[in-house]
């Protein structure tokens, strides 16, 4: 039975079927609208470095035929055959795209498809409609990506442009064809030509045997590509207009400054970012150096459209363009694991992955998607009496169900922290949710007390996620024999590491009236790895 995928959920090619020679199949389809479907075939920095592995109708296979475009069959749009055993090591991506062909926009669409069939039989199905776009001509649909083994992910991502300009997001070139060559004769147009394996079928490759939306038989192996000394009928022609069919891309800045990655991640670009251009609020993501104003009568600074007005409107979207392109920079990110920062400060969970409930701070939940149950979750009457006593109680509820739900507390900056068996202390305060997986416990600091009952933190342990407020955007260092911290700006630490009470450095602080004139500071020890979180604030 096919898995039914949203965007954003990623699955190992294994999990799915132990097959490698697979068969892609695209339904899109639009009133008045043609479409281009295509495969960009990416190196390891998710670039287009050898354009022989663009699949497109221009050219329907790689040089070693391990990713062949075959046509429309079995109520497919466009469809391909992948074999993974035979990419090459250079190629870490395959990207299936489809752009509008002409003018129109994605909204128009009705609802699409994109599937994986191995050995006759469907695994897995990312479905889609045009509600989820606006002025969009072109979509990702869906990648297969290595890491460590082959994968597939439903990305569903719009992209403003079109074929060319999403050829050049991938860093290609559109070469410059003259009026004539456009209008080259039907017979110019490539074929489907056979692949060499055509004469033995493979018995992993093949399509369903139904599909939805055609009465025809599914295709065996053989059947995506005509038998030998058959004419084929190719799915796509030239143009036949001499003027270019695509525009050139409308991606949208951001108002706000990006959010930084999580702790220990290096920052990745988001999809249908466009190289150089001012990327959008997603976490990770480095802003460049803002640009001086640029003098009356010169062209407009850094990420700035040509021809665009200067002033507060987000960078990059076109005069006149509409609330929903003004609106663009702050869709909702894409999902591609359980826990997705939205931006700094909203943070979504998609309960249907992982398949386990979230605690969380009662209140915090701002939206939520699908089936989503909330009930109070509480500690016990002996928890409650720890919690008492050492100030580290938390009042949470239980999220479960199969939809997503988006948290957030005061505007608080928050940090997605993945635990694999290991340990983290943080205290109750600065806790927002967690997964119920995790272990959780009142933890005390050793030393002789420190004002103000703070002589006690929460450890969790196991294997799971905890999300971390902080004030403002954190430092983290690693552990030294000579690192302290002041305890009121302390947010977390590894559990593997000592903590002891300072008390030979005490400054006194008149910043504000009331305050006790003294400061603690945490003493942290430890082995190399371990570490300590601090935000620029004093709770």
């Amino acid at each position: 039975m096919a898995r039914e995928f949203q965007r954003g959920h990623k699955a190992k090619i294994s999990d799915l079927t132990a097959g490698t020679d697979l068969y892609v199949g695209v339904q899109i389809a639009g009133s008045g609208l043609a479409f281009d479907i295509s495969c960009f075939g990416l190196d390891a920095n998710e670039q287009l470095s050898d354009d022989r592995y663009f699949v497109f109708f221009n050219q329907p296979k790689s040089p070693e035929e391990s990713i062949q475009q075959l046509g429309a069959q079995s109520g497919d749009t466009e469809s391909f055959r992948v074999t993974l055993d035979r990419i090459p090591a250079s190629i870490h991506k395959l990207s299936f795209t489809a752009t509008i062909d002409g003018a129109g926009q994605m909204s128009q669409i009705g609802p699409g498809y994109i599937r994986i069939v191995a050995g006759g039989e469907e695994v897995v199905r990312y479905a889609f409609t045009g509600a989820e776009f606006t002025t969009e001509r072109a979509v990702m649909l869906g990648d297969f990506y290595l890491k460590d083994v082959w994968r597939f992910a439903a990305v569903g991502q719009g992209f403003d442009g079109g074929l060319d300009a999403l050829l050049r997001n991938f860093g290609g070139e559109v070469a410059e064809e003259a009026p004539p060559a456009q209008q080259a004769p039907a017979a110019a147009s490539p074929g489907f030509t056979p692949p060499p394996q055509a004469a033995a079928p493979a018995p992993s490759f093949g399509a369903p045997a139904s599909a939805p939306q055609a009465p025809a038989p599914a295709p065996s192996f053989g059947a995506p590509v005509p038998a030998p000394g058959a004419v084929p009928q190719p799915q796509y022609q030239q143009p036949a207009a001499p003027a270019p069919v695509h525009a050139a891309p409308t991606m949208a800045a951001p108002l706000a400054p990006p959010a930084p990655a999580p702790y220990g991640q290096p920052p990745q670009p988001s999809y249908g970012q466009v190289p150089g251009q001012v990327p959008g609020q997603y976490p990770g993501q480095v802003p460049p150096p803002a640009p001086a104003p640029a003098p009356y009568g010169q062209q407009p600074g850094y990420g700035q459209v040509p021809g665009q007005q200067p002033g507060y409107a987000p960078q990059g979207v076109p005069a006149g363009a509409g609330l929903a392109a003004a609106l663009q920079p702050y869709k909702e990110a894409p999902t591609g694991t359980r826990w997705t920062p939205q931006n700094q400060q909203l943070m979504r969970v998609d309960l249907a992955m992982g398949g386990q409930a979230v605690l969380a701070r009662q209140g915090s939940m701002v939206l939520y998607q699908g089936k989503v149950d909330f009930s109070y979750k509480g500690a016990g009457f002996a928890g409650r009496i720890v919690g008492n006593a050492t100030g580290q109680e938390m009042q949470l509820m239980r999220c479960t169900g199969r939809g997503q739900v988006f948290l957030a507390e005061n505007g608080a900056h928050l940090h997605a922290i993945e635990l694999q068996g290991d340990g983290i202390c943080v205290s109750a305060e600065a806790v927002l949710a967690f997964d119920e997986s995790l272990q959780h416990e009142v933890r005390r600091i050793e030393g002789h007390g420190i004002p103000g009952g703070a002589l006690f933190t929460m450890q969790f342990q196991g294997t799971g996620t905890v999300i971390v407020k902080t004030h403002g955007v954190p430092v983290v260092l690693p552990v030294t024999p000579t690192t302290f911290a002041d305890s009121n700006a302390i947010v977390a630490w590894s559990s593997a590491s000592q903590v002891i009470i300072s008390s030979q450095v005490r400054l006194r602080r008149n910043a504000y009236p009331g305050h006790s004139g003294e400061t603690v500071n945490l003493q942290f020890r430890g082995a190399p790895g371990n570490f300590i979180v601090v935000q620029p604030y004093e709770v």
